[in-house]
């Protein structure tokens, strides 16, 4: 499911780009490069979707470069960029950005080892 909550919202998919189940939610801008997959049950978001809640944070761009996979139920929050080449393990919470050509998991997820 693809969904925008604010007329200004943007969603970019870069081509083979490969979704099982994702839900992707926009209040400001996504953007995910080419080749980016996402397992079953994935979730990207930029916003707290409570907007009218004044513990909710400001919206925050979320950026996924080309050839990033995103495990089974794996969450990415606002404000996050991924680099490219990256693998996020399977149930990982995303919550702050993940350099280029590693594999990161957990709950914070965390880089766990470098790409060659």
């Amino acid at each position: 499911m693809i969904s925008t909550i604010a007329r200004r919202a943007e969603i970019h998919i870069g081509n083979n780009c490969g979704f099982s189940g994702t839900v992707i939610g926009a209040a400001l801008s996504i953007k995910l490069g080419n080749g980016v997959r996402c397992g079953a049950n994935t979730m990207i978001t930029d916003s707290d979707w409570h907007s009218d809640d004044p513990r909710s944070g400001k919206d925050a761009p979320v950026v996924i470069d080309d050839n990033v996979w995103l495990g089974y139920g794996v969450k990415v929050l606002k404000g996050v960029h991924i680099g490219e080449n990256t693998v996020i393990g399977a149930g990982s919470v995303v919550t702050h950005d993940i350099p280029a050509n590693v594999v990161a998991a957990g709950n914070p997820c965390k880089v766990i080892k470098g790409l060659n």
